[in-house]
């Protein structure tokens, strides 16, 4: 069943999108959703937020129900010891900060890493606060065998700490996309070097993720509600080769010399004070 879904970019909701998925389905997903911003926020550096096809203005109770909802049903499909990277970031709302692990900690997922993406500019220059140039992206995952912990990344993934500096990407129809060092380095730092895997976007704009998938050798699943980015992103995963440079900058910084193993084994520096015979 889960083939006639395959390779392709849906137009529609995507909560009802994902309910027609089968479960434990899905081996990966990165996204990031629309952040209610109620289409009246806006920066002296950056306009206001708004998308095509839809309204990004609800009650802050009905849009974090309708995160967990979502959330709730990537968690069916995707399979046991499966990962979903959840781009999102702290908003504010007359004073009251709104987090996104106020909602998260609502699901059946376990949070495993709490990631900063530094963008490298801030949408807002005023000095309500320091400036924000920062997004978060919650590393998700479902348990397998009732290990909460998961399996190790390798080293030279994981060596690149959990702040991830890209700035946002520009030429690019979306009002807020990610550049596609991002979902190239979620995917590849979990599935390294295998292919044919699934990989999901329920909320995939201008289709990064489904870029990011196709050059790294996968399948994806792309759904958004907005007809306009659906034909962008078809259109571009067609001309995806343009894009394989940037990928292959991304997948070259995933590099180590000498694992921590290998260090120990040799006994040089790992990074732990030692004591020698002066001490």
């Amino acid at each position: 069943m889960i083939n006639s879904f395959l390779d392709k970019v849906i137009c529609g909701d995507s909560l009802s999108i994902l309910k027609q998925l089968p479960s434990n389905s899905i081996d990966i997903g990165v996204t990031s959703p629309p952040y209610n911003k109620r289409e009246n926020k806006k920066g002296w550096l950056v306009n206001r937020v708004v998308y095509k096809g839809v309204t990004d203005n609800l009650s802050e109770d009905e849009y974090q129900q309708k995160q967990i909802d979502i959330l709730n049903e990537l968690y069916r499909v995707i399979k046991e010891g499966g990962s979903f990277f959840y781009n999102h970031k702290i908003r504010w709302e007359r004073g009251k900060m709104l987090h996104p692990m106020d909602w998260l900690r609502k699901t059946k997922w376990i949070i495993r890493q709490e990631i900063i993406w530094d963008r490298k500019i801030a949408a807002n220059i005023r000095g309500w606060r320091f400036w924000q140039v920062e997004e978060r992206i919650y590393w998700l995952y479902k348990p397998k065998d009732n290990n909460i912990i998961g399996e190790e990344l390798k080293s030279k993934h994981a060596l690149l700490t959990s702040i991830w500096r890209f700035s946002p990407e520009s030429k690019n129809p979306h009002p807020a996309p990610f550049p596609l060092s991002l979902p190239v380095r979620a995917i590849y730092s979990i599935l390294d070097e295998q292919k044919d895997k699934i990989v999901i976007d329920p909320f995939c704009g201008s289709g990064t993720t489904l870029v990011a998938s196709k050059i790294l050798g996968h399948h994806y699943i792309g759904i958004d509600i907005t007809k306009e980015y659906v034909q962008y992103a078809i259109k571009r995963l067609q001309n995806y080769e343009k894009e394989i440079p940037v990928a292959k900058e991304e997948i070259s910084k995933h590099i180590v010399k000498k694992t921590f193993k290998e260090r120990k084994k040799n006994k040089e520096f790992v990074g732990r004070y030692r004591k020698t015979k002066e001490n």
